[in-house]
Parts: C-alpha cells; structure tokens; sequence
C-alpha cells in the first residue's frame, strides 16, 4: 500500500521512463514561460541521485537549467546499473519525513508506533503526502492524502483519517524507542485457527497500551533497589470484556522477556477477600454491619495449628465486616470463610472463571488470606464480575472472534453493589491505608490490594463505572521484595493508568438495585451510629453488638482434639503451655479433668503433664461455657499445678 501511494504521489510514470520523465519537464518547461514556478519534474530517481550526493538532506541553493541537467545525467545513469525496486527502496529510506524522521522505519515508527509492513492504506497516503512537504501543518497533510486515496480509488478511507488518528503525526518531531508493545497478545492470537491467513485484529488500545507499558516500566525502575523488577497489567473494558492492554512483562529491560506474567500463577495474597465477603453477604450469612472478632485465633489442621495474623500484628477486638474488608484484616476473613465453607468458595472460584484450582482441603482456612495460585487475567475478570453486577462473561481480544461461552450470574446484584460500596470507602480503609493514598482517585473506584507471604507478589486490582485494571508486581524468579506493600509497588501503577483512562470522562457509582435497604445502626460498642445497606430482609431491628463484653467467652488454645508433643531436650523449668481465653469475665474459672486450675483469664501457664486431658471453662454457677479435649505426649512432669 506504500509503494502504491508513494509512485502515484510522486512519480506516476516511475516503471516506464529512463530515470527523467519527458512529459514532466515539458509540461514544467512550459509552465516556466508562462511565469510559473517550476516543479514536478524532477522524478523518483532524479531525487535518489540528489539524496545520494546529500544523504543528510542539508540545504542546497535553487537549482538553475545547467544543475537540472547533471542530475538528469545523474539519473539516467542510475537507471542503466540499479533496478527499479532497488531505486525506490532507496528513496523511500533517505527520504524526511516528519521533523527527525528520516527513512521509512524511523517514521513508520515514529509516528504510527508500528513496522512498515504494519502501515494501512490510509496511514500509507500520510505518509507519502509528507514526502513532498514533512512539516505542514497536520490538516494540510491529511488533505493531500485524503486526495491521494481518491486517486487510489479508495476515497472512503479519508474517514479513517480521525484527529486521534493524527495525533501522532502532529507529535512527530519527538522519536519514539522501538519496542514490541504486545508481543504476548500478538502470539495469543495468531494461535488462534479462524484468525489465520489474513489481517488480524486485536481489541487493544495503542495509547492505553503504551500508557500501562511505559507506567509499568517507569515503576519498576523506581523500585529496584527494592528487589522488585517484574511486573504484569492488564485493563479490560466492563462493558464488553475487550482487553484495551496487556502487558505481560516490562518488555526488553526484562531478564526473561518471554514469560507472560498475566498467565502466570502467583499466590493471591489478600485479593480474594472481596470475593468471599460477596458469597456470605449473597447467601445472608453476614451482612456489611455484622460484627466479627479480630482476636487471636488458632485453627487446628492435618499439619498443625493455623494462627493467622493482621499485617500490622495488632488486634482490633470487634470490627464490621466493611472495615474488615476495607481495611484488609486478615482474622476476620478467615472467621467469614469458616462460616462459608472452603469447599464453597472453592466452587465460587471456578464459577468465577479461575483455572488450575487444587481440591478445596488443600488450601483449608488459608485460602481466606491467599494461599491458592491465581493469574492476574482470570483476578481481574473476577472483579470486573463484581463491577457488571455479579455477572460473569469471558474475555475479549479479538473482534472477530466469536465467544463461544455464555454469561452467568455468580453474584447477585445486591451482593455485588455492597461490596462495590467497600470497596470505595475511603474512610474504611483508613484505619490501614490512610484517606489519601495511591488507591486514592479524583473520580469513583472500587479497588483492593493484595501482599503474599514474604511480599513476593504485589496486587491492585479495581474498577471503574467502565473499565477494570489490574497490577502484578514483583519476581519471576519467586524472590521476595524487600518491604513493598501492594500500596506501593503495584498501586501506583494502577492509579497512573485510571487516571488516564478518565482523563477525559468521570466514572459514577451505580444506584443501587431494588433488593437492597438502607438503614441506621447503632453500634453500642463502639458508639458508632451510620447507615448501611442490606439485602432485603436481613436489616436489624437493633443494633448487632451491645459491647465487647457480649462475646461469647471460649478457650482460643489448646485447640479441641489436638495432640501437644514435649521435646524432652527442655529443661523442667521451661515447660509450660499457655491457655488462652478469648474474653474472660472475672466470675469465670478453668478447671482440668474436674480440678480447679484457676481463674479464666486471657493467659495461663500450665505445666503439661502426659495423657489425655479435658479443659473446661465454667462460670460463677458452675455451667459449663466451652469444653476442649486434647492429648500431652512425651517425657513430662506429672504435676497439674497452673
């Protein structure tokens, strides 16, 4: 298409004449008697013997008859040794083209960010129409090639000529680097069979590529010196489930430039809790006003004890479940998973479109904080479920692709605008994150971080009332990065390509769907008083929690059933379990196999003793309020004195 435009711009008659055109330089001869300024005569072979003599293209005084002449010895001759594809190879290499632009991969580049053989027709007549003048203004440029397609006989696709479209053109003084800007959705998609033997089209965005590349990049160097060098984005329309980009690695600075980090499987880390507080609110387990203990907690499982903690190690006692979430506590999202079920959320994940899930007892309690394998794509079409109202539909990267997959309903819509509205509290984050942050946007979003274990993955993943984007940050090679949060490596990222997204247009809240209530509630424990919504049927009459002290008193440890081993390399004097109480009362006592071991309170050192063991917890009257058996094996010392 750009040799085309090229011969019918500049030299119609380039394949029939010897290196000068006669007709040309008549007409031109002509028009000189008559007054007019001569050009037009000078062919593509005429202006190859000048370029060669000046490859720089430096300034060259008027030419008169006599230097008119030579060049067309010069061009004559040209013509006897080189063929004609080597004459306008040649040409269309040294020629300018827009400011610094010389030859045909610079500007191709430079100005359309693609190879030549990428060039379309449209882009091709721009190109050609800036031979003759490089640095018109951008609307007389697309005027000449808009009348070049006419004489292609295309006229139709001046209409691909948009603003946007010339926006490079208009931009052109500045070179851009040459990179591959999606190589990974490039190979994605020639593997598919219908997409072979032609053009293909993708469903991404240029400038919303190289915004999530160059931000990724820029990311990524800032924060080396703290071991994090990998990184992966992704931004998909809500709407219509097109991936606008797809950045699976920061691209040639990368020391394996190859892996897709958007595919790869990396530990989930705190990103799912949203999505388990979505099924308990959906199945009217909890509500966004429920209260759960953030206490200590010890979970007995086929490998030991599970004693979760919040990233800050501290306890906040009674917390909402929309501060639980907000804020990203970890004990109370264990506590919503127990109630829901770990085989449970297992199936809402693969509703959710997760692949490569292990059996729901492999993962047990963990799976609250993040312990399975996710990839960044299937994590951020979850949560684009979330924004479409919990409707779940599979992804886009080529218009000519036909789905061959349906849509379903994972959440309902009540469900899935509660957790939407949490998700944008800034003021229930704050306890953790602070008002203002990098979760922090002129404009409404609903977003959640994520930090594995040892921090080697980062995650941000939100939306907006149109698009959804999401951030991996960390190593390919499973090293941990040195004290980086999701707030800091992977939310700047994602607040850079938000922002742009929305450079032009705001993003609004939903309304809310029919199924839901807004209504008051007075938290007497903590003298809070505000409004929250509820699905249909599930406000309270009252408020939920009359004060700490209405949490059921419990033995947090020994754990029921569980086996305790003594090293018999302790010395006497340093053998000692610790009981604990969640919220002992002073009228409470704990007694061992029916002999009073002492008062509750929320420590007490006990010396094991070997056998098998019941631990009671009875109040003032003697009723019994929990009741826990476990077994001490191993040298010990037989005494049962607190």
């Amino acid at each position: 298409a750009f040799l085309e435009a090229v011969v019918k711009a500049e030299d119609k008659r380039f394949y029939y004449h010897p290196g000068f055109d006669p007709l040309a330089l008549a007409k031109a001869f002509v028009g000189g008697l008559v007054g007019q300024r001569l050009r037009g005569a000078s062919t593509i072979t005429m202006q190859v013997a000048e370029l060669l003599d000046n490859p720089q293209g430096a300034a060259r005084p008027r030419r008169g008859f006599v230097q008119k002449i030579r060049q067309i010895g010069k061009a004559f001759a040209l013509e006897l040794k080189w063929r004609k594809r080597s004459i306008l190879e040649t040409y269309i290499n040294l020629v300018h083209y827009r400011g610094e632009l010389q030859g045909l991969s610079a500007a191709s580049h430079g100005l359309f960010d693609k190879a030549p053989k990428g060039l379309t027709r449209p882009e091709s007549a721009v190109m050609a129409a800036l031979i003759r003048a490089p640095n018109a203004p951008v609307q007389k440029v697309r005027d000449r090639a808009c009348r070049l397609l006419q004489i292609l006989g295309t006229p139709e696709e001046c209409g691909f000529l948009t603003p946007e479209h010339l926006s490079y053109v208009e931009e052109g003084y500045r070179i851009r680097p040459f990179m591959r800007m999606a190589p990974h959705v490039a190979k994605r998609l020639a593997a598919i069979p219908q997409l072979s033997g032609g053009l293909i089209r993708s469903t991404l965005d240029r400038q919303v590529q190289w915004v999530a590349l160059h931000s990724l990049q820029k990311q990524i160097t800032a924060m080396q010196s703290q071991n994090m060098n990998d990184g992966a984005v992704v931004v998909i329309e809500n709407a219509t489930g097109n991936v606008l980009a797809y950045v699976g690695n920061v691209g040639a600075s990368s020391k394996a430039t190859y892996v897709d980090a958007a595919v790869a499987q990396r530990q989930a880390g705190s990103t799912l809790k949203p999505l388990i507080f979505a099924k308990v609110i959906d199945e009217r387990i909890l509500t966004a006003a429920s209260v759960l203990e953030d206490s200590p907690l010890a979970i007995s499982v086929t490998t030991g004890l599970y004693r979760p903690a919040n990233f800050d190690k501290a306890f906040r006692e009674m917390v909402t479940v929309r501060t639980s979430l907000a804020a990203s506590l970890n004990i109370p999202a264990v506590r919503a998973l127990e109630l829901l079920g770990v085989e449970n959320f297992v199936q809402t994940l693969a509703d959710l479109g997760f692949t490569g899930l292990e059996r729901a007892d492999f993962y047990g309690p963990s799976l609250a904080l993040g312990s399975a394998d996710v990839r960044l794509l299937e994590l951020a079409n979850a949560y684009r479920t979330l924004a479409n109202n919990g409707l779940w539909s599979p992804l886009r990267f080529s218009p000519d692709v036909a789905s061959d997959q349906t849509s379903r309903k994972v959440f309902s819509p009540e469900a899935a605008y509660i957790i939407k509205d949490i998700l944008a509290d800034r003021q229930a984050r704050a306890s953790t994150f602070g008002l203002e942050n990098t979760l922090s946007t002129r404009f409404w979003t609903a977003v959640k971080t994520g930090t594995s274990k040892d921090m080697r993955d980062n995650w941000t993943v939100g939306f907006s009332e149109k698009y959804t984007v999401g951030v991996w940050a960390g190593n390919f090679s499973g090293a941990a990065m040195w004290n980086v949060s999701g707030v800091q490596g992977a939310a700047p990222v994602w607040q850079e390509v938000m922002n742009y997204l929305h450079r032009r247009e705001t993003s609004d809240p939903q309304p809310p769907p029919a199924g839901l209530v807004r209504s008051k509630v007075n938290f007497v424990h903590n003298g809070e008083t505000r409004e929250e919504w509820f699905l249909s049927g599930t406000e309270p009459a009252v408020a939920l929690i009359e004060s700490a002290s209405d949490v059921r008193s419990r033995i947090s440890y020994p754990l029921d059933q569980s086996v305790i081993a003594v090293d018999p390399d302790i010395p006497k004097r340093n053998h000692k379990l610790f009981i604990q109480i969640v919220a002992p009362k002073s009228d409470q006592n704990l007694y061992l196999n029916g002999q009073r071991l002492g008062r509750a309170q929320a420590y007490l050192q006990w010396t094991p003793a070997a056998g098998k063991h019941v631990l009671e917890l009875r109040d003032s009257k003697g009723v019994v309020l929990d009741r826990v058996a476990f077994e001490v094996r191993g040298r010990t010392f037989s005494t049962a004195s607190p």
